[in-house]
């Protein structure tokens, strides 16, 4: 009747220990899915507020899209540089443009596939 208990016991301990193990993968797997949740919204942009651009960027904007005002702006990192969307309205009409932190025109083939 002893091995019969001390059976039951070592299963249930087993049973509980495999359960444990579980809940921490389960745990895991919950964090990793966070941390590459975060990642993807790293990827998009974000915005900007218009007066924190970088000269460069004034710069090119006003040499050539004369007149033009940047209206709104986003700002991503892509390798290691930044993007910047920019909604400007030139002659009353709205265009996206999009230019890197050096002032360098990004021509569709540059820009990034997340495009809010």
């Amino acid at each position: 009747m002893k091995k019969f208990a001390l059976s039951i016991m070592a299963l249930g301990a087993m049973f509980f220990a495999t359960q444990n193990l579980q809940a921490q993968e389960e745990e895991e797997i919950e964090e990793i899915e966070t941390e590459v949740e975060v990642e993807v919204e790293q990827e998009e942009f974000a915005s900007v507020d218009v007066t924190a651009l970088p000269q460069a960027v004034k710069d090119a904007l006003m040499t050539d899209y004369n007149g033009a005002v940047a209206t709104e702006a986003w700002v991503k990192t892509k390798d290691d540089k930044k993007v910047y969307k920019l909604k400007i309205d030139v002659n009353g009409e709205i265009e996206k443009v999009y230019i890197d932190q050096d002032g360098k025109w990004l021509e569709k083939d540059d820009k990034t596939d997340s495009d809010k």
